[in-house]
């Protein structure tokens, strides 16, 4: 108990950069890591998940050990996304029991050893003893000062911030969000830029799908600021440091946001609306593969036809899955959301076909 206590006088706070890629959150992350321990006397650790999550993650899924190939189903992506989000639970676990931190059981090797070298380059860890490799201690355990962890990707669904929030709430920790909102053109110049560039294609469609915190409908997205100018001013620097100390100082209460009951109806919602989705999309292609034979488009592009729109159906029923069409609502009996989604995409599978058939 008194070492609980210890560790509860550490206020501890998680910040969620999103945005579009190049849009200026690892340069912002950055200068918070340096400045707060400066200016505001707090420790802060950076989380970035590009050099967290290594590059097969971007693959198809395929069976492997540890936490990515349980679920093949799924893409790795966003396996190691939840992942590391585990890693960084089990590191809270052992800050708030003031225990040494030991490797979880299920895991992937090389993203953990990522996640404890990451930890100990910022002074959250040590390691000691000859197996060092399996235990590492936590520095300063019984320090005062707010630890902030800045977690830098492009959190681009309100869904992936709300498992940040979840984790939040469940252990009463500070959460708050940082939305940069720059323009797609920057963000594609800036892009080109980098010594690793992006496809555009990867932008645009993530623009399209960015969801911005709403702060009005959205209890759990009330710490949240949307910055507009392309380079923080001095009157952003300000607001983003009122942000955080006020996140601090009004940690998540663990009752609050009461929704989970809410959260399982709207998963249970989600996924009959998926499988219906699934099901009218499958016969909108297959009627509209009659149709393109009818009006003669020709026996070499309706490989590339089918093509299109089976990729178009994957990111709609893609959409459906992280609940962006149904923009956090739960199911109610007269509702019927997949309406509205199918005439989006018999709008749009119609417009790929007219490519063929005006050809």
């Amino acid at each position: 108990m008194e070492q609980r206590e210890a560790a509860g006088r550490r206020r501890v706070g998680l910040c969620v950069l999103c945005g579009l890629p190049a849009a200026g959150k690892s340069t912002l992350a950055r200068a918070l890591r340096h400045r707060l321990p400066r200016r505001q006397r707090w420790d802060c650790a950076l989380l970035t998940y590009d050099d967290l999550i290594p590059p097969e993650a971007f693959g198809p899924p395929a069976p492997e050990a540890g936490l990515a190939g349980q679920t093949p189903l799924l893409s790795r992506w966003k396996l190691y996304r939840h992942e590391l989000l585990q890693y960084l639970e089990h590191f809270l676990q052992a800050l708030i029991n003031g225990d040494r931190l030991s490797a979880p059981p299920s895991r992937t090797e090389s993203t953990w050893e990522s996640f404890v070298a990451c930890c100990e380059g910022q002074g959250l860890l040590s390691s000691q003893g000859p197996d060092a490799g399996a235990c590492h201690y936590l520095t300063d355990v019984a320090t005062s000062r707010p630890l902030y962890f800045i977690l830098d990707d492009n959190f681009y669904y309100q869904s992936m911030r709300y498992e940040v929030y979840q984790l939040a709430r469940k252990y009463s920790l500070s959460f708050c969000q940082l939305f940069l909102e720059c323009p797609l053109e920057w963000c594609l110049q800036r892009n080109h830029l980098r010594s690793h560039p992006l496809p555009d294609q990867t932008i645009y469609l993530m623009a399209r799908k960015i969801e911005m915190p709403d702060l009005e409908n959205n209890a759990w997205e009330k710490n949240s600021l949307i910055l507009k100018s392309f380079e923080c001013t001095l009157e952003d620097n300000l607001q983003i440091i009122h942000l955080l100390a006020n996140a601090l100082e009004n940690p998540v209460k663990q009752n609050e946001e009461n929704t989970e009951q809410k959260e399982v109806d709207r998963a249970i919602c989600a996924a009959s609306t998926v499988h219906q989705a699934d099901q009218t999309f499958r016969r909108i292609i297959s009627q509209t593969m009659k149709d393109a034979k009818d009006k003669n488009v020709r026996p070499s592009d309706m490989k590339s036809l089918a093509e299109e729109l089976n990729k178009l159906k994957a990111e709609f029923l893609e959409d459906l899955r992280q609940g962006s069409h149904l923009k956090n609502k739960i199911c109610q009996q007269n509702s019927d959301p997949v309406t509205s989604v199918t005439s989006s995409f018999q709008y749009e599978a119609t417009n790929v076909v007219n490519k063929y058939i005006l050809k």
